[in-house]
């Protein structure tokens, strides 16, 4: 995800309309399924200007746009559906937060799908944004996806309970779908962590904190997605319980319900990863330490060697005149072989002591 940067010189028009993503070669695309019980009809590239009639038909709706780069087009899908300004911007502001909003009759609900990267260890960020009202729920993608493909055959299929309920459990079915991809990121991230274990075990090289940290961002990125839209699921309950009227059945939140177990559920998996990678940082640092200190031992022990060596040598280096070892025949065999069998009582007694 992009960090946000502000300007004192910037000029904020809250009326004005501009897409902040990043896929802005998307072309966008409308897609409309008219179901209930007893049929379907599903409208491909569907024009504007004929959803006026469409609309207002007494069935369930379901519009879709992928692609938000075309500001006409979201601002004409925003006054058929009744969504004012404001909500419009954050559908096309994907640096906000996510969030809930209830706006009179209607629920305006913005979600990051969060997604690994196919050939890297970069991490695809999508947002979503719903809007649901009586008998309608629109749907904005910043680009095409297949994570609602089973849906979609769902609808077509007639298959489980999609078409005999409203829209508003087919919001629950979208919010599912975008919350498994958080359980496939996470187990991505967690078979990272597993290499990045055993990285550490036998590779000391700085990379292995790099790639510490790239994965850190990477869970606090998930916790930074997950967190709202646990706040949001909770909220949920009370409008449910304080307005009725916001077109989700009673019978329906339950289903909510199961979403915000999921959240806190992802949450705790986070954590638990999060502590597992920290235990890989401090494992680094370990190992690094372990093999400065070993590397350490063994100067330290190979100074002790020579020391002893030293000091004879020293002596022996003194310009004294009166000094009978310097006139002995065989003196300087006599403190080689000295100095030898130093050294080897030396080394017995650091082997028994096993201090190497």
């Amino acid at each position: 995800m992009r960090k946000i940067h502000y300007k004192k010189t910037r000029k904020v028009n809250p009326g004005l309309l501009e897409y902040t993503g990043l896929h802005h070669k998307v072309v966008p695309d409308l897609q409309l399924f008219v179901y209930n019980a007893e049929l379907l009809t599903e409208i491909t590239h569907v024009v504007p200007e004929k959803l006026d009639a469409i609309l207002h038909q007494p069935t369930q709706k379901w519009l879709n746009l992928h692609g938000l780069t075309d500001v006409e087009l979201v601002k004409v899908i925003g006054e058929k559906v009744g969504m004012d300004t404001f909500l419009l911007t954050d559908v096309m502001n994907t640096t906000r937060r996510p969030k809930l909003e209830e706006y009179h009759d209607a629920l305006f609900f913005s979600i990051k799908s969060i997604l690994p990267h196919e050939n890297s260890e970069c991490m695809e960020v999508e947002q979503i944004s719903f809007f649901l009202k009586d008998g309608l729920l629109v749907s904005f993608q910043e680009k095409k996806s297949d994570f609602f493909t089973h849906i979609r055959e769902r609808l077509r299929t007639h298959a489980g309970l999609v078409r005999d309920k409203k829209t508003d459990y087919l919001l629950y079915l979208l919010l599912d779908a975008v919350m498994e991809n958080f359980y496939i990121t996470i187990e991505t991230e967690e078979n990272h962590v597993e290499e990045l274990i055993n990285l550490a075990k036998t590779n000391g090289s700085p990379r292995v904190l790099e790639l510490v940290e790239l994965h850190r961002d990477h869970f606090h990125l998930l916790k930074r997605s997950i967190l709202p839209l646990r706040d949001s699921l909770y909220s949920l309950k009370t409008l449910g319980e304080e307005h009725p009227h916001i077109g989700v059945d009673r019978q329906t939140f339950c289903f909510f319900d199961r979403l915000h177990q999921k959240s806190l559920e992802l949450l705790d998996q986070i954590d638990y990863d999060m502590q597992t990678l920290e235990g890989v940082g401090n494992f680094y640092f370990s190992t690094q330490s372990h093999k400065m200190n070993e590397v350490m031992k063994t100067l330290t022990v190979v100074s002790v060697f020579f020391m002893p060596l030293t000091f004879v040598v020293g002596i022996y280096g003194m310009n004294f005149d009166n000094m009978p070892e310097l006139h002995w025949v065989n003196g300087y065999y006599i403190v080689m072989f000295g100095m030898g069998l130093l050294l080897a009582l030396m080394f017995w007694y650091f082997k028994r002591k096993r201090w190497f």
